[in-house]
Parts: structure tokens; sequence; C-alpha cells
């Protein structure tokens, strides 16, 4: 069989597979009829459909590359070459786009469009952008494999939501206070897996979430059980809110009332909480403690032997990064108003661990960039109309995101093992080397 033969084989092989995988999901629907009756459909087209373009795929890739997608072998050892320099200037430059998105989504849609633009795509993004570099702390830095991180989340959140409820405390003073509560519980969680490695980390997080969303939905007296807490109060400036009352900034200002002005506020508030955590995390990795983080993800017993005590590095890398987790949770608590165990399922936590992995562990621009392709894509698939033409009305895209995260991850782990962005700055770059002597050295005669 020839190299066209081998290339056909191929594709037909990945033909079948995406038709055995897309089987259950795609070609079976209900609906119901004009007689309230549930009617099961049938949509053999479009599983061959989707079987036929994974074949032109699978067929194009084998004859662009004969050798295959074999990839060189992984190394352990990191290039000590620095970073291309558009890298190192994705920071600067994607803070400079962030601080005139607002501005850029309002002259180019107008007000009705720019509260959509603005509230689901840049606040929404950049809250997965701040749980996600709140993980990368734990597994990317630390080497932890943590599948509860939601658990910090609600924590932040129902603090404080029940906290500004019961007390009347304000915003400011909860949201330091919520990823300190979030972190002392991340002590709690670390206590037992001092000992535990790998698999088993994930295992005992990932109970720990279950235990608090059952907590969360059974403790009805303070937690409201799945009514959640409604009535969080919005963040507010010297007793001012952006949002429409009594105390409304905008009227107290003289100026013509607008949902823009929240949106706005939400908007920075939430961007000075990701440049918050940036700054602190690449500070910590320059520190005792960051390189202890890293030291302990390649190699635990070469650690031990030299006196690093894990259990205070383990403990000090799940309190950061649940302090974050922490600070998020505060800032959606506060932004949507009410709160309910359906918000930090672990399906948030999944979502999470994809981000941080498709972005490359311990790269702190490829997880942002993961974030925004997964969560931004996810909400402009809504705004994909030409799909419904393709595939009917009732079509709704965002029913397949996780068939496309798996998708997702399959692509990256095939071609980008090391995630989106495989380099990472060294956390401490020696200077440059002395310069060679270039004569005899003379010793002086006594």
């Amino acid at each position: 069989m020839g190299p066209l033969g081998d290339a056909i084989k191929k594709a037909l092989l990945a033909a079948l597979v995406t038709f055995g995988l897309s089987f259950p999901i795609v070609v079976f629907v209900t609906s119901v009829n004009l007689s309230n009756q549930l009617v099961l459909q049938q949509r053999w087209w479009l599983a061959a459909l989707f079987a036929g373009a994974a074949f032109i795929i699978a067929l194009a890739i084998a004859i662009l590359r004969p050798g295959g997608t074999e990839r060189a072998p992984l190394t352990t050892v990191m290039s000590t070459a620095p970073p291309h320099p558009i890298i190192r200037a994705l920071p600067r430059v994607g803070l400079v786009f962030l601080i005139a998105y607002p501005f850029l989504v309002l002259l180019a849609t107008g007000n009705a469009g720019a509260v959509k633009w603005i509230d689901n795509f840049g606040i929404q993004i950049l809250i997965y952008i701040l749980l996600a570099w709140g993980l990368n702390v734990i597994v990317g830095f630390a080497g932890l494999l943590d599948l509860g991180f939601v658990a910090f989340y609600a924590v932040g959140a129902y603090s404080t939501g029940l906290l500004a409820k019961t007390f009347g405390l304000s915003f400011w003073i909860l949201l330091p206070l919520a990823g300190i509560l979030a972190a002392f519980w991340a002590l709690i969680v670390g206590l037992p897996v001092l000992r535990l490695r790998g698999d088993y980390i994930a295992i005992v997080t990932l109970a720990f979430a279950e235990i608090v969303r059952l907590v969360l939905v059974n403790w009805v007296p303070v937690t409201g059980g799945y009514a959640g807490v409604s009535g969080i109060p919005a963040p507010s400036i010297a007793g001012y809110t952006f949002t429409m009352g009594p105390n409304n900034i905008a009227t107290a200002l003289g100026l013509p009332p607008s949902p823009l002005y929240r949106l706005f506020f939400l908007f920075y508030l939430i961007l000075a909480l990701v440049v918050l955590c940036y700054w602190v995390t690449t500070r910590l990795r320059t520190l005792p403690v960051g390189r202890a983080w890293e030291a302990m993800r390649e190699d635990e017993i070469a650690c031990r032997s030299l006196g690093i005590s894990i259990a205070k590095t383990k403990l000090s890398a799940m309190a950061a990064g649940a302090f974050f987790g922490g600070l998020g949770g505060a800032f959606f608590a506060s932004r949507q108003g009410f709160i309910s165990p359906e918000s930090f399922v672990f399906m948030e936590s999944a979502v999470l661990v994809a981000i941080v992995v498709l972005g490359g562990l311990g790269n702190m621009m490829g997880v942002a960039i993961a974030a925004v392709v997964m969560i931004g894509g996810t909400e402009l698939l809504r705004e994909l109309t030409v799909l419904k033409r393709v595939f009917g009305q009732d079509f709704d895209p965002t029913q397949y995101r996780m068939l496309l995260f798996g998708l997702a991850m399959v692509m990256i782990m095939v071609w980008r093992p090391k995630g989106l962005i495989a380099s990472r700055e060294p956390s401490v770059r020696l200077g440059s080397k002395p310069p060679a002597r270039t004569g005899p050295v003379t010793v002086p005669a006594e």
C-alpha cells in the first residue's frame, strides 16, 4: 500500500472514530410536538457531516505531513534561552488593550452592543483569568493536581454574600476577607494531602469540593439551599453605587442614567484584581517560596534532601492559589447579587483545569490566552447565527461546548503537549558570564 493508500486508511479511521463519538450526542435529539409529546428525532446526516469533515482534515494532514504527527520525546529539562520578544511584550500590550477595551467596544457597537460585549465577554473572561491564575499557582507552579478549586471560589462568594447581608459589611472589607477565608480553608484541606502525591491529591480536593457543594445545598437555614442567597449589595464608593437608585453616583454627578457606568466600574475592578494577581504571582516566583514550589514540582525527593519543608511548601501554594479564588468569588457574588450552589459545580473546576493545561503549566500568558479562547469562544458560539442556517433554527451551538473542549484538549495534547505557550520565564536569571582572561596570570614575586 502506497503513501496515498496509507493516508486514506488514516482518514477513514479518523472518520470512523468521529462518527462513533458523535453518534449518541449528535444523531439523537428530543423535541416536543404539537400534542405536547416527547418525540425522538434522528439526525444521521449531521453525524455523517462531522465524519466527512474529519475524513477531509485527516486526509489533508496525512498528505501534507507524510511523517505523521509524531513529536519529539518530551524532556524534563527546560530551555534556558529567554522567551521570544513578542511573548515578553504580551503583558504590557494586553494591559494597554484591556484598559482601552470598554471604550473601543463602545465606539464600535454603541451603547446597546457595549453592554453585551463588556459584560458577557470582558468581565466574564477576566473572572476566569483570575481563577485560572490562582489555580496555576497550585497546578502549574507547585505541581499539585487540584480538581476542587471551585470550592475556594464558593467560599469567597458565600462568605461575601452572607457577611454582607448579616452584618452589613462593605465590599472593600469583604474582598480581602473572602480571600483570607478561602486561604484558611485551603490550609485545612492541605493538611490531609501533605503525605499524598499525584492522583491522590486530586481525589482529596475533588472530595472537598463535593463536600462544600453538599453543605451549601443542605445547610438551608444559613445558605438557603438551592434557593441560594439573594439581595447581595453591589460595590459602592463613599456610599454611592453604580446601580439605579437614590444613591446613584451618576445622579449625584448630574449625568444621564445608563447601565454602562456599572459595567465600566465592574470591568476596571476585576481588571485591577487580575493585575494584582499577576503582580503578586510573578513576585512570589522570584522569592524562595516560589522557587521551592517549582523545585517541589520537579522532584519532591530532591527538595527533601535539600532541607526544604514540603509541608510548608504545599500549604503555601494551596493558600496562595485559594486566596485569588476567594477574591474571584467575592467579585462574582457582588456582581451577580445572587449566588446558588449551581454556580459552583465540578464542571467549573474542570474548565479551569482545562484552561491551565491548554495554556501551558506555569505560563501565565498562555493561561490567559486559553481563557480568552475557551470562555470567549463559548460566548461567540451564541452569536454564530450562520450555524442555525446550516443545521436548523433549533440548533444551539452551546450544547456542544464540552465536545469542543474535548476536541481542543486532544488537539493540544497531540500538537502542543506543553500548552499554547510552552516556554516560561525563569524565576531567577543569572547575570552574564565574567569576561574571559586573555593573557597569562602573573603572580608578583615575594
